[in-house]
């Protein structure tokens, strides 16, 4: 049996083990995986989430059991120190030795820290492990616990450095990104594409410092500042840097391998290193004069590695290697494919909607006759189907605007799917084609999405690809006479459009009417009882305390569960308007019961820190101060954000404050697939952010332009502009029909960002609905929307009021005691959570 040690458990060196034990002679082979790291490999593409959930285990590509079951010895928090090619072993920092036969070098990058005087001081983090992270959420803390408004600083307008931009200004810091280039991202976009990315991650509150060369950071022991230049010192309370990478070729160099001029680790398109028994392959290798710091050349390097090793004497790398790149940067599309800047002196045609933050450009021959590249920011969903025509050299139409020009009534500009080269790739972090993806429905292997998956991994990697996975999976299954099923779960054969139908014509108003006679048997599960659940409130305005059992847990309690067992109380506040009286109410209240305060982002005041047995005497205080429940914990509408408009504001042109009480009064608790915010702006100066909302308002001269489908959360989008200039009465008719048409018709859990993002015909049919009616069916959507206004009831007040629905407020069903298992500290003068262990 030979020996391969692979040093290094990144991203890459997972994919080599990974893809080695996928091949039939991997048993003639012993696998050993050194990692600095104290965890399995990680997915580092998608680093920045581990900021929003502090989870490690959500990013590992694989356990460690993982490795044991496929007889691969994984030895963590190691480092290996020296190679030996002579006697064929390394050495680790701890004078262990080991003999391998195959050495594969994925010792990855570094980050680059750039020499700049004064950079050794505290307060200065690099953004590259989850340590890394760590260490700079634990110092945010530690300057945010000083009670006054801190300031950080990205040093590089790459993508990690937006990425970590936007997770600071989620923590609360103002946030500057500092580039040496006059533009961000100069790798990948032009100045034009630049400047609408700026534009849009100014919205976003971060600063973007452009043109700077940094001298030196300012301050005795830790960080103060940065000063670009003798006359310009800029103060920042940290520094994150993320200027670039710079090859791990330490190893190489010990064991006199050839290494590049710049660093790197020297490798033909085999990888190969200079000596024939020696591999390097990532981030860490100079192939093509280039180091590539993408995720898909470096698994593309891998299936060489293993291919090589087991005597594929042919398989090598190419010498032009696909640099595109999509992804969501700070919430933003982001996507580059091609000769993207143009270098070849292509002909170049822009599309530009500055109102939306929109910019596209495509490079085409000179004879407009192909695709050469392009460049997209703001919208990126075409750009699966345009890389597909610019790899396989697809025909274009002969006006080649029309390939990111928005489509008219619908109509498609870019082909199907299904026109795609057998060989074309789809997913280019796994290497898999059309022919492999439709391969595995067609000989029966798969027979939904999840199980395309499952078989080809298309889609696992940087996620890019899923819309087109997805197509081609509808697709294909309807070329084989195959009926897509759209299906809530294993119970019904329906999905929630038809199960929306059943109950509003058959007049069902309770779950086992519905399963008892169109179910397949059983009890019902947890995706089918709160979809029908949120149905029966969306049809008959039902409140959650008809049925409870069959709530998701928050609405069986009326009220978010946190961390630690306890409960938030949210209350109602409209518009953000509240008065004195209603104010020390809530304080009062929150003191007697010892409640966490905080005011929100949605303009309300939420009091966390509840037991289930103090919800219903808080809410009893509550309802008796005028207050109501703000459905915080439901899937329906939480808030409508409003400025002050034009009650104090000197800039506004419309009372928003009023309009927004009365959007809010009208449309709460109301039930649909997700939940739903407003906001009403005075002004286009946008203090209450409405484009960030699934429903939003901008006065402007003539009355309120009406934007709709926009969301914030994983993957924010802005909503779209439907409608300019609109009166009040106007406004709240597009609502009510817009509102109940997605009510009707979205699938569950689906914001309306993404249901409106989906729906056929986009915007322009959206309009044709709402606004000209062309389906007739408006005033029955304006009927049914006054129905449930109408029929509005507070949850919280019904469940006080019944004694039968106050015995599920106890901890124990046997019992009265409290749980003592909750546990509290102290934070600024209140309490939070003891911190898990």
């Amino acid at each position: 049996m030979k020996t391969i040690i692979v040093v290094g458990n990144g991203m890459v060196g997972y994919k080599f083990c990974e893809k080695f034990v996928n091949q039939s002679q991997n048993k003639e082979f012993k696998i050993i995986v050194f990692g600095e790291e104290p965890r399995p490999a990680y997915d580092r593409v998608h680093l920045s989430e581990y900021f929003e959930n502090k989870d490690a285990k959500a990013l590992e590509m694989a356990p460690r059991s993982w490795y044991e079951e496929n007889n691969i010895e994984l030895i963590t928090n190691v480092r290996v120190t020296d190679v030996s090619r002579n006697s064929k072993t390394v050495t680790t920092a701890k004078d262990a030795k080991y003999s391998y036969d195959y050495l594969v070098l994925a010792t990855g990058s570094s980050a680059f820290v750039p020499p700049i005087k004064g950079i050794e001081k505290e307060g200065v983090f690099v953004y590259r492990t989850i340590e890394d992270l760590d260490a700079t959420m634990n110092y945010v803390a530690k300057i945010k616990s000083e009670g006054i408004q801190k300031k950080a600083a990205i040093l590089g307008g790459g993508l990690l450095g937006l990425e970590a931009a936007k997770a600071l200004i989620d923590m609360g810091l103002e946030t500057a990104v500092v580039e040496f280039a006059p533009r961000l991202m100069p790798r990948q976009l032009n100045n034009d594409a630049s400047k609408s990315l700026q534009t849009k991650l100014e919205a976003l509150g971060i600063e973007i410092l452009l043109n700077k060369a940094t001298q030196q950071l300012t301050g005795d022991n830790f960080i103060t500042g940065m000063q670009f230049s003798e006359e310009e010192t800029v103060p920042f309370d940290m520094l994150l840097v993320s200027a670039g990478i710079r090859p791990r070729d330490e190893l190489a160099k010990t064991c006199n391998l050839e290494v590049g001029k710049r660093g790197g680790i020297l490798v033909s398109n085999d990888m190969r290193t200079s000596d024939d028994a020696i591999f390097a392959i990532g981030e860490c290798a100079l192939l093509n004069s280039m180091i590539y710091g993408l995720v898909a050349p470096g698994y593309d390097m891998a299936e060489i590695a293993v291919s090589q090793i087991l005597g594929d004497k042919e398989a090598k790398m190419p010498t032009a290697i696909d640099m595109s790149t999509k992804l969501k940067l700070s919430g933003i599309d982001v996507a580059s494919f091609g000769d993207a800047l143009n270098e070849n002196d292509g002909l170049e045609i822009v599309y530009e909607n500055a109102l939306e933050g929109v910019y596209k450009s495509i490079i085409v021959n000179k004879e407009g006759t192909s695709l050469l590249g392009g460049i997209m920011v703001g919208d990126a969903s075409d750009y699966s189907m345009l890389h597909q025509i610019f790899l396989n050299g697809m025909k274009i139409p002969e006006n080649p605007a029309q390939l990111i020009l928005p489509a008219i009534d619908g109509a498609a500009t870019l082909g199907d799917v299904m026109d795609l080269p057998s060989d074309a790739q789809v997913c280019s972090c796994e290497s898999v084609t059309k022919g492999q993806i439709c391969g595995v429905i067609e000989n029966g292997e798969a027979m939904d999405l999840a199980d395309v998956v499952s078989c080809t991994k298309a889609g696992t990697g940087c996620g890019g690809c899923k819309p087109m996975v997805a197509d081609l999976t509808t697709a294909t299954l309807k070329s084989l006479g195959i009926t897509v099923k759209d299906t809530v779960c294993d119970h019904f054969d329906f999905n929630r459009q038809d199960l929306y139908k059943i109950i509003e014509v058959k007049g069902y108003t309770t779950f086992n009417e519905v399963l008892d006679n169109h179910g397949n048997g059983g009890h019902g599960c947890e995706l089918c009882k709160p979809l029908i659940a949120s149905l029966m409130a969306t049809i008959h305005a039902d409140t959650a305390n008809k049925e409870y059992a069959i709530q998701d847990s928050n609405d069986r309690f009326l009220a978010n569960i946190q961390r630690n067992g306890t409960y938030s109380v949210v209350p109602r506040v409209p518009g953000g308007e509240i008065t004195p009286d209603k104010l020390i109410a809530l304080g009062q209240i929150a003191k007697k019961y010892d409640l966490y305060t905080k005011v929100t982002g949605g303009v309300r005041i939420d009091l966390f820190g509840a037991t289930l047995n103090q919800l219903p005497l808080i809410w009893k205080e509550l309802i008796a101060h005028g207050f109501e429940s703000g459905h915080a914990y439901g899937k329906s509408l939480r808030t409508v954000k409003t400025c002050v408009g034009s009650t104090w504001c000197r800039y506004g042109m419309a009372e928003s404050v009023s309009f927004g009480i009365e959007l809010e009064n009208r449309y709460r608790g109301i039930r649909a697939p997700h939940k739903i915010k407003g906001g009403v702006s005075g002004c286009i100066r946008e203090c209450a952010e409405a484009r960030g909302k699934d429903f939003g308002l901008i006065a402007v001269e003539g009355g309120w332009n009406l934007y709709l489908g926009g969301n914030g959360g994983a993957n924010p989008r802005h909503a779209e502009l439907f409608a300019e200039q609109i009166d009040n009465e106007t406004v709240v008719k597009y609502l009510d029909r817009y509102l109940m048409f997605y009510m009707r018709t979205a699938k569950p859990l689906q914001r309306t960002a993404a249901w409106q993002e989906r729906l056929e015909g986009g915007l322009d049919y959206l309009k044709e609905v709402i606004i000209d009616d062309k389906l007739g069916i408006a005033q029955d959507l304006e009927t049914e929307m006054q129905t449930l206004v109408n029929k509005f009831e507070c949850e919280w007040t019904q469940a006080v009021n019944d004694p039968e629905v106050m015995k599920r407020f106890n901890h124990f069903v046997n019992s009265d005691e409290e749980d003592d298992n909750i546990a509290f500290v102290s934070l600024r003068d209140q309490k939070m959570p003891q911190p898990w262990v």
